[in-house]
């Protein structure tokens, strides 16, 4: 059929749309995709028999399948190329309305192609088809990222394993597969779509069955209530093969998120272990507060207290020892899991060495107290036990404040806070008298936002100029004063960069 479309001396309109049309039908390709592929063949084949040097263009009449090809000359003040240019002057000549950058056009006789000619027409339009045919693979699967798709093994190789899926192929990388996950050719397979590329050959679909993603949309396929958003699904952890954690939440006080998950007797969780080749499974409850959720995010270990770090998002959880591996997992797993499913650090520590840590700070914070203030052992205690974690705080708290504390009296409090105020004040002499030596800027010391062990520590990393001080960047400042939260640390860097904008 197309060999004959070239071959005639003359263009047969509705044979062009009849055979656009079908073509449109059996590619499941939209008709003007075709239509411009004839022109581009019917073009290209013009060319060959008039010439490549000219400008000729072809169109198709969408209605009756006439096909025009003009040769087009463009009216140029300058004319530097005689074959597709004219000068005004000549253009006026044959059109007297000519401008420059008007098109003159002439109308090219339809004329017998020829074998060569037909040839390279039905190269093209195979060549736009295909590549109609990409565009328009490519177009349905990037809308489909983040779905469950089915597929029938086709090649199965050391690197990969390749998928039909129907009008194109999909790929399963190694490290996207299950360890120890085989397939034969022939076997069906799910996986979920974690990317889609444009390339020359094609569109790539990559498929993956280790996303965390895919655990959640199994679920969604198991689960009617998921489906119908009546529970969400907030977070998912896995390792994948091994264990997954996953957190769900309902609004409806009346559902139970962890048993409609796990179905009647285990059915609906036992259909996606298989799938996942028996990896273990914990539902949790999501929670709002912080502190339930990681107590949650730890099951099936129990624990006995979280203590909340917001400013660099951590817990730190007191695990009873006989939870205590529990509560980590082989090999750190159980806390890594339930550290990706909250977004935050997690640690772990047995109560009995927590508490020998706590005995550890109060014995050196109290041997601090008593150095410092010249003090018994017993008052030293007592301030530990009060709370006072520094000498700062003593030399800061008024008097009246610290003799309501059981067992000091007015006059004991009086000396005590002249005692800490004494060892503070000599505390910054020695610390200038340090700074002094080690000839940091007055700039720095002008800033005001530094204490002297501050001053020292940066005198220590040779940051002794306002220039050095300006050249860190907020993340640099904090990591050599971690005491200083984000905030504090920009503005003081915005600060020691003022005299640059001056």
């Amino acid at each position: 059929m197309s060999t004959a479309l070239w071959s005639n001396s003359r263009f047969y309109g509705p044979e062009l749309l009849q055979i656009s049309d079908a073509v449109a039908r059996e590619k499941g390709l939209e008709k003007e995709k075709i239509l411009e592929a004839m022109e581009g063949a019917i073009q290209k084949a013009a060319r060959l028999k008039y010439g490549p040097e000219h400008d000729i263009r072809v169109s198709i009449d969408r209605k009756s399948g006439e096909v025009s090809i003009l040769k087009c000359i463009t009216v140029k003040e300058v004319v530097e190329n005689e074959v597709t240019e004219i000068s005004l002057e000549e253009a006026r000549k044959t059109d007297k309305s000519a401008i420059i950058d008007h098109v003159l056009t002439t109308e090219l006789p339809p004329v017998n192609f020829g074998r060569v000619a037909a040839q390279v027409g039905r190269q093209i339009i195979t060549q736009k088809i295909r590549e109609a045919e990409r565009e328009k693979q490519y177009k349905e699967f990037k809308d489909r990222v983040g779905e469950i798709i089915s597929g029938v093994i086709k090649r199965a190789e050391y690197n990969s394993v390749t998928l039909d899926i129907g009008h194109t192929e999909a790929i399963i990388r190694r490290d996207q597969l299950i360890p120890k996950e085989n397939f034969r050719v022939g076997d069906r397979v799910r996986a979920y779509i974690a990317d889609v590329s444009q390339e020359t050959k094609g569109a790539q679909v990559f498929l993956s069955r280790t996303h965390p993603q895919f655990l959640a949309k199994l679920f969604a396929q198991e689960v009617p209530e998921i489906y119908d958003g009546v529970i969400d699904i907030k977070s998912v952890a896995r390792d994948p093969g091994s264990r997954a954690k996953i957190a769900v939440y309902s609004a409806d006080s009346n559902i139970d998120p962890i048993g409609a998950c796990v179905g009647v007797r285990g059915s609906r969780v036992q259909s996606i272990i298989r799938e996942l080749q028996g990896e273990k499974i914990d539902i949790v409850l999501w929670s709002d507060d912080l502190t339930t959720f990681a107590v949650n995010a730890l099951a099936p270990a129990e624990v006995s207290r979280v203590v909340v770090d917001e400013e660099n998002r951590r817990f730190e959880v007191l695990a009873p020892d006989e939870q205590l591996s529990l509560a980590i997992g082989r090999r750190g797993q159980n806390v890594r899991l339930a550290s990706q499913l909250i977004g935050w650090n997690v640690t772990v520590v047995s109560e009995s060495e927590a508490l020998e840590k706590s005995n550890q700070e109060y014995h050196a914070q109290s041997k601090e107290f008593m150095v410092a203030l010249d003090c018994d052992e017993v008052i030293a205690h007592l301030l530990v036990a009060e709370g006072f974690t520094s000498i700062q705080e003593l030399g800061n708290i008024q008097k009246e404040e610290m003799a309501s504390i059981e067992g000091f009296n007015e006059g004991l409090a009086e000396e005590l806070i002249a005692r800490a105020k004494n060892y503070l004040q000599k505390k910054d002499e020695e610390a200038l008298e340090k700074l002094k030596s080690m000839k940091i800027d007055g700039d720095i010391i002008n800033i005001d936002a530094f204490s002297s062990d501050d001053l020292l520590i940066l005198a220590e990393h040779n940051i002794k100029k306002l220039d050095d001080l300006a050249d860190l960047s907020t993340e640099e400042l904090r990591e050599l004063l971690p005491h200083l939260d984000e905030n504090c640390a920009g503005e003081i860097i915005l600060k020691s960069r003022e005299h640059w904008f001056k």
